[in-house]
């Protein structure tokens, strides 16, 4: 009986030693191979060798527990282990080194100065330290991780430079997300002149998110700081560094993906995945200096560039040719008598030339540059509390657009004789005599028109309308064409956001700050006064957040025009199909404007007073919001139904091709599952950033609905991913949308789910059932799917294998 106890003791304490998770220190004497585990305090992070997906070179790398996918830090991502015999050992000077098979130094850490009794130690923060065994001060570490991020910034990294030692932390991408080694871009504080942080794809900057003002940073690439923030920006004599960091009781990240798209995200303990913060999009002034020195870009105006006042463009033959790249030049030499021309809601000019003292304030700021010729502008340095501090640019402003945010005020040097040629163009600077007399004039005339208006629309209600529809009318308020003539700058072409078939659409604000959007009805449009009836009838009996919301309209002698609420970010196709501004839709995004074009079309469908048709669903005709919330527009061939019906025949089919069912286009019977169908082509295109109408497969004759066919029999659906979209994709979600949209497009309309019924599927992991083949397709069938094909689970590009390490 005593041999048996012995035998169990000892077997008991080599289980427990074994399988021990002591704190993770590794001293001088120990070494850790691939297959061992190294633990944190916490749990919260793990250090271990891994493998990318589709790849088997091995990296040591830190990653999140929870998520083991997540790896935020690499060390030898320039050097890879070919297999998986690796060997981290840490010396008795303390310098951490990876050895390979052959015994070949594959990675070291770089030591500013050496320890007699080292250790190496995961901290809970995810910060692998080296430190005297006896002194755990942060300022005493003798190397750490948090100085060399590689992809990604965690609470606690600074991301800045040590003016004293000149360590740059700056985060770089991976080459893809197969292969840790440094990409393109790099995220990086700039610290010429006042620090900004830039972006930058090699040694080009892409984009400026700029300076700190106190607040937040110029462009709100990253969201600004809340009430659940703690983002900071530290600038001294000794460093300049921006750290982040939430309240949240997720654990935040902030990660450089490999396309250049700095993202945002939190764990979330409950779904079990990273909930990504809406990063603010990107347009088109976003690029680094696209209007050139001393000039300004404004998103929603055309052209979008403009020289600042007092300046004129240096090549006026390129300026017109929309080439906008050599700026503008001072139209007036400097003098001491210039003033400052204030322009609000700016993003500030580049600040690596500029100069700034926090104890100034802005009125011997402007004292300061009036008197050096070679100052061009000056601002606050901190908008907090009023402003205060000083910041000072001399030479050229480069980079200057009008803020789409709160922005800040910039102030331009400018020539007097060149401040009062801007002032006499301005009207609100006109004598109150003339402001009065021109007032009541306006007034007199908008009663007139106002008055043929009227009588102009009730004669025409007399001839085409009943009494009810009548009523229905009047409940939208009657907008003159005085009134939008002076909203839209007399529909000027500065004022054009497009034009689609029915005419032009101009952007105007009203006189209390409103921004509509005028559709000007075009004479020859086709659109005739039933077609509009029709359009101003439906929705105004509409209201719904996924609806465009009309506010009303306008009818004067042959124009007629509907004026809408303005979409800032326009319309849904030109984010999809254009390869720069696509990346700024990631999954998340994309997976939002789905649901809500569904749920606004289960609207029209059922939910509304009437049995609504749109006929056009289409991304042209899907609005976004500035919160990139999708609203349906455009219902100038909607078809409404009363009743219980619910499909109908039609000898006049319109519409778009690409997005008809097969029943409407050809036999002209319409029906909800005609918008049902279109609504499937539409998420194809959303998934994939591909038109349906104008696809060509490079080796077969298949429209976008044939190859998402070809791809879902042959077990591959993913493949038809859109390749700008970044690895936060949810496959499972991605594959859903894929699965859902095919069971729309099926060709007979009694196969495809109704518009409730697909908000159901796209909410619920409940299994669907098996897509038959789509209407419009074109090529022969597949053959049948091989047994040895790769499953869906089989693409997942975040999967990694992964061997921990753990200490003895």
């Amino acid at each position: 009986m005593g041999r048996f106890l012995v035998i169990f003791v000892c077997c008991f304490l080599f289980f427990i030693l074994t399988n021990s998770t002591t704190p993770a220190i590794m001293n001088r004497s120990h070494s850790i191979r691939d297959g061992e585990t190294l633990l944190s305090d916490g749990g919260s992070f793990e250090l271990g060798f891994f493998s990318p997906a589709n790849s088997t070179n091995r990296y040591l790398g830190l990653w999140f527990t929870k998520s083991p996918q997540t790896v935020f830090w690499v060390a030898n991502r320039e050097n890879p282990l070919p297999n998986s015999l690796g060997v981290l050992n840490i010396t008795s000077e303390g310098i951490l080194i990876i050895y390979s098979s052959t015994n070949d130094i594959v990675w070291s850490s770089n030591l500013s100065r050496t320890a007699e009794n080292a250790v190496a130690e995961l901290l809970e923060s995810g910060n692998l330290v080296v430190r005297e065994e006896n002194d755990s001060k942060p300022a005493n570490f003798l190397w750490q991780s948090f100085d060399y991020p590689s992809d990604t910034l965690l609470p606690g990294m600074k991301l800045g430079i040590n003016f004293v030692t000149r360590l740059e932390s700056f985060l770089s991408s991976w080459k893809s997300s197969e292969d840790p080694a440094r990409g393109e871009f790099s995220f990086l504080l700039d610290p010429n002149g006042y620090p900004q942080l830039v972006l930058k794809k090699g040694n080009k900057t892409q984009v400026r998110i700029g300076s700190w003002n106190g607040l937040r940073f110029a462009a709100e690439i990253i969201p600004k700081p809340d009430s659940i923030s703690t983002d900071d920006f530290v600038l001294n004599e000794k460093e300049g560094y921006f750290v982040f960091g939430s309240k949240s009781l997720g654990f935040p990240r902030l990660k450089l993906t490999p396309w250049g798209i700095p993202q945002r995200s939190i764990w979330n303990d409950r779904t079990h995945k990273w909930d990504f913060v809406e990063i603010a999009q990107l347009d088109i002034c976003a690029q680094y200096s696209i209007c050139g020195p001393n000039a300004f870009c404004q998103f929603n105006d055309s052209p979008i560039c403009a020289c600042l006042d007092g300046f004129m463009p240096k090549s006026p033959r390129d300026w017109k040719l929309s080439n906008w790249s050599g700026g503008c030049a001072r139209r007036t030499p400097c003098s001491d008598k210039d003033r400052f021309q204030n322009y609000s809601r700016m993003k500030l000019p580049d600040t690596s030339s500029s100069w700034y003292n926090k104890s100034t304030g802005l009125g011997e700021c402007k004292g300061i540059c009036l008197k050096n010729c070679s100052c061009t502008a000056y601002a606050n340095l901190d908008v907090r509390g009023g402003g205060s501090g000083c910041l000072i640019w001399f030479g050229d402003l480069i980079d200057t657009s009008r803020s789409k945010g709160d922005g800040q005020d910039l102030y331009v040097r400018i020539a007097v004789s060149e401040l009062e040629n801007v002032e006499k163009k301005r009207p609100v600077d006109k004598k109150k005599q003339a402001v009065i007399i021109a007032s009541s004039v306006i007034s007199v005339l908008g009663l007139l028109i106002l008055g043929v208006v009227s009588y102009t629309r009730k004669t025409y209600l007399r001839k085409n309308d009943n009494s009810e529809e009548r009523k229905e009318d009047m409940e939208l308020p009657i907008y003159d064409l005085n009134t939008i003539a002076r909203a839209t700058n007399n529909f000027s072409s500065m004022n054009k956001l497009g034009e689609g078939g029915f005419g032009p659409v101009f952007k105007g604000a009203l006189v209390n700050g409103q921004e509509i959007a005028v559709k000007r009805l075009s004479k020859s449009s086709g659109q005739g006064m039933d077609q509009f009836k029709n359009e101003v009838v439906l929705i105004a009996k509409l209201q719904h957040r996924n609806l465009v919301k009309l506010l009303g309209f306008c009818i004067h002698k042959d124009e007629k025009m509907l004026i809408y609420e303005y979409m800032p970010n326009k319309s849904l196709d030109s984010f999809i199909f254009d390869l720069t501004r696509r990346k700024l839709l990631n999954w998340t995004r994309r997976v939002h404007i789905v649901g809500g074009i569904a749920r606004g079309l289960v609207y029209l469908h059922q939910d509304s007073r009437l049995r609504i048709i749109h006929r056009d669903i289409k991304a042209s005709n899907i609005l976004l919001d500035n919160e990139l919330n999708p609203k349906i527009s455009d219902f100038g061939l909607a078809r409404m139904f009363g009743g219980d019906q619910v499909e109908a025949n039609t000898n006049r089919v319109v519409g778009t091709y690409g997005y008809m069912s097969p029943e409407y286009a050809l036999d002209g019977h319409l029906s909800v599952k005609s918008d049902v169908f279109s609504f499937g082509v539409l998420v194809l295109e959303i998934v994939s950033g591909k038109k349906n109408r104008g696809f060509c497969h490079p080796d077969q004759n298949l429209n976008l609905l044939g190859h998402a066919w070809i791809l879902w029999t042959k077990g591959t659906p993913l493949d038809l991913i859109d390749e700008g979209l970044s690895d936060s994709r949810n496959l499972a979600e991605v594959l859903r949308c894929i699965h859902v949209a095919l069971l729309c497009v099926q060709q007979r309309p009694e196969d495809r789910p109704t518009m409730s019924t697909v908000v159901v599927m796209l909410g619920s992991e409940n299994p669907l059932p098996q897509p038959k083949q789509p209407g419009f397709f074109m090529g022969q069938n597949p053959p049948e799917k091989d047994s040895s094909s790769n499953k869906h689970e089989a693409h997942s590009l975040n999967e990694v294998s992964l061997t921990l390490l753990e200490a003895r």
